[in-house]
């Protein structure tokens, strides 16, 4: 994607860019135009989509980026077309063809078949993917034509849902653990169903908490007012909902930005009942002022810290 050359101030800007990426743009390049849009001085994103998928993509921006992480080992969920009978080198629609063959199967054998890649199952990574071999990308040895030994990596397929089938279109919405191929699990389907297929249309719906229905795509953030785009940004803490949420009175939350493990369970102050990973607000005005691990004996200890002149209120 072709971006302005025209120079523009850079601010600090901070918060989470739910963008609906469209179809034939990078990652990357998409990242790089929402930046130069919200003249923001540092972005980043929480995993790529392929160029030829569309959907959910959060940018993050400022001190967003310090949870950008989060969203990378989070579950995903996607609708995608898998075009039965044609076998292509990429799994997808980019790629040429390298193998044909009839479609003959019915909706019981889609059944049975895909009942066989719910739950925990091994998946090998594609050679046309960004993992990297010898500090290279396996995506470059394959344009050179070399073909890698992979090994079998553990996936979780939360859900494995029958939307439609019109041969040889087979619909489907797929909720996945990090590090999921969908193009694979469209081969994998396809050489199970005895016909191979690669993938005609990929979208992400969600990404942890985050839905589609919220995102912008970058021409609705590039027709709004310069002034007005951050409008568009949802808070940092939209990263964080999934932890629970503890608010500190003004003495403990100055201690807390300063790194200190507070033994909260001397202070009058209301524990999450779980220990884990939870968010943390100053209770007079429900500033964020981080992440922090609860611990035993009801013990806080700061996690990631960030700049409450860049916080939202919850």
């Amino acid at each position: 994607m072709a971006t302005n050359k025209i120079k523009k101030k850079r601010v600090p800007v901070h918060g989470v860019l739910l963008l609906d990426k469209q179809v034939g743009v990078s990652s990357n390049d998409a990242l790089i135009k929402a930046k130069w849009l919200l003249s923001a001085l540092k972005a980043g994103h929480t995993g790529t989509l392929d160029p030829f998928a569309t959907g959910l993509l959060p940018l993050c921006f400022g001190e967003a980026t310090k949870f950008a992480q989060d969203l990378l080992d989070a579950d995903k969920t996607y609708e995608t077309v898998v075009h039965l009978g044609i076998t292509t080198n990429t799994g997808d629609t980019e790629g040429e063809t390298i193998a044909t063959a009839d479609v003959a199967v019915t909706r019981e054998q889609i059944d049975a078949v895909l009942a066989q890649f719910r739950g925990d199952i091994m998946q090998v990574p594609p050679m046309y993917s960004a993992l990297k071999r010898d500090g290279k990308p396996l995506y470059e040895y394959a344009r050179e034509g070399i073909t890698l030994e992979r090994e079998a990596r553990p996936v979780t397929i939360h859900l494995l849902e029958f939307i439609d089938y019109q041969a040889p279109f087979l619909t489907l919405r797929v909720r996945c653990s990090k590090g999921t191929y969908i193009r694979v699990l469209g081969e994998d389907i396809g050489a199970a169903l005895g016909c191979g297929a690669h993938l005609n249309a990929l979208r992400r719906v969600q990404v942890g908490d985050l839905l589609i229905d919220a995102a912008v795509t970058i021409e609705q953030l590039a027709a709004t007012d310069e002034d007005a785009r951050t409008s568009l940004l949802a808070p940092v803490d939209a990263l964080l909902t999934s932890f629970p949420a503890l608010y500190l009175s003004e003495e403990l939350a100055k201690r807390f930005l300063h790194g200190q493990r507070l033994a909260l369970g001397k202070e009058n102050v209301a524990i999450p009942p779980e220990e884990g990973r939870v968010r943390i607000y100053r209770e007079a005005d429900g500033v964020l002022l981080g992440t922090g691990l609860m611990q035993s004996f009801g013990v806080l200890a700061p996690e990631r810290l960030i700049s409450t002149s860049a916080s939202n209120p919850i």
